[in-house]
């Protein structure tokens, strides 16, 4: 997101600082809203928690329409800060040839936690979806920004989806020319085999079996 181009000044990267704000706290505010949920969906979404995101696309190339859900517990707006963390999890609803879903993986850390933003508050930026991959994303910070995106690929030989690129970005919002970094890690240089149902954002540089 944050690619430095020729010429591209201070205020170009200003404005894509202001935006990243204004795109977080937009997506923070909207973490209680309900999504529109399809009834078929709607037994995985455990009772307590409410989806914030639904991404469609055909994951697995069978020529059907699965899904990513994103669950999370309720936000209390006046909850302690302590308090408000809450449970969150990525699901992968894959159709079957007969037309229900069933769930083919699930990870519980992916999601950084409502209050991991520092004070952009809830990171979760969203989930993308082309062809077989699916990207999940963060971001946060306060003068430090910071933004991690995982994105995982459909394995046709072992029937799941693997961590196949990390994009760590970060920039000081006082001089976001000089202070922009970006870091792309990708197998097998830096992890292995790493399925979607183990990975652990804070455990995968150097594991997996390569």
């Amino acid at each position: 997101m944050y690619k430095r181009a020729p010429n591209m000044g201070l205020r170009r990267l200003s404005i894509l600082a202001f935006c990243l704000v204004s795109m977080l706290s937009m997506s923070a505010a909207a973490q209680n809203d309900e999504i529109k949920i399809p009834n078929d969906v709607r037994p995985f979404i455990q009772k307590g928690l409410i989806a914030i995101a639904l991404e469609t696309g055909d994951l697995n190339a069978d020529g059907r329409k699965d899904h990513i859900l994103v669950v999370s517990e309720p936000v209390d707006e006046n909850a302690a800060w302590e308090e408000g963390a809450g449970e969150r999890s990525v699901m992968i609803l894959v159709r079957e040839p007969g037309g229900e879903l069933r769930l083919a993986g699930r990870n519980d850390l992916v999601v950084l936690c409502r209050n991991c933003g520092g004070v952009f508050g809830d990171p979760f930026a969203g989930v993308t979806v082309k062809g077989t991959r699916f990207t999940v994303s963060n971001y946060g910070g306060s003068n430090d920004r910071w933004g991690y995106d995982y994105t995982f690929d459909y394995s046709g030989r072992d029937k799941t989806w693997q961590l196949v690129r990390v994009e760590e970005t970060s920039f000081h919002a006082l001089d976001p020319v000089k202070t922009e970094r970006k870091h792309i890690y990708t197998p097998p240089k830096n992890f292995g085999l790493i399925n979607f149902t183990d990975f652990d954002p804070d455990k995968y540089l150097a594991k997996g079996k390569k």
